[in-house]
């Protein structure tokens, strides 16, 4: 049996923008500031059940900077993670990074740390699994360790990501291209002698 047989497919999903509204001001995004503004966007609860239906372990992998300049605390974002979990969405795992750019860490995106951690901590493939964001950031992290990335284009003023990605309205039709793929990869096994 061979390692890929023994490790799964997952979805990385970035947090704000892909599952809640994010808040741009001047072209640029930024995280609610309380539980109370956090929403989460439409389609977000059906994607994910169809995913976690599907047999993939789904991961937030989300930068929080405001925790380490000060504008934001970490029981605030655990707060909102909670209430992720109260929902009912089946989220296998969150992995915060809570550095800003200076402290230089291994787990803020594009770095993939995050990604890394929930490879070994959930024997993860990530070669063959997906990640779905907002920024260049995020495509940026899991193109680094092979994940096919999707990004969300809302068009901030920022830089884009490099190639390749396939550009998405929505984690939903993420999620649809997502399981397309699953289901052509099924067929071609189902057809091997």
């Amino acid at each position: 049996m061979g390692v890929h047989a023994l490790k799964r497919r997952a979805v990385f999903l970035d947090r704000d923008g892909v599952i809640n509204r994010a808040f741009v001001r001047e072209g640029k995004p930024y995280p609610p500031a309380t539980p109370l503004e956090f929403e989460i966007l439409p389609g977000v609860p059906r994607a994910l059940h169809r995913l976690h239906r599907a047999g993939f372990p789904i991961f937030v992998v989300t930068n929080q900077p405001d925790v380490a300049r000060g504008t934001q605390s970490r029981q605030t974002v655990e707060s909102m993670h909670a209430g992720l979990l109260d929902a009912g969405l089946p989220i296998t795992s969150f992995y915060v990074c809570y550095h800003d750019s200076p402290d230089e860490c291994a787990c803020r995106k594009p770095r993939p740390g995050m990604l890394v951690s929930a490879g070994l901590e959930h024997a993860i493939d990530l070669g063959r699994s997906f990640i779905v964001g907002d920024r260049w950031r995020d495509i940026a992290a899991g193109q680094s360790v092979g994940c096919q990335a999707f990004f969300v284009d809302y068009g901030y003023r920022e830089r884009r990501p490099d190639p390749p990605f396939t550009t998405v309205s929505s984690l939903a039709e993420a999620a649809e291209h997502i399981l397309d793929s699953q289901t052509s990869t099924l067929s071609v096994a189902n057809t091997k002698p």
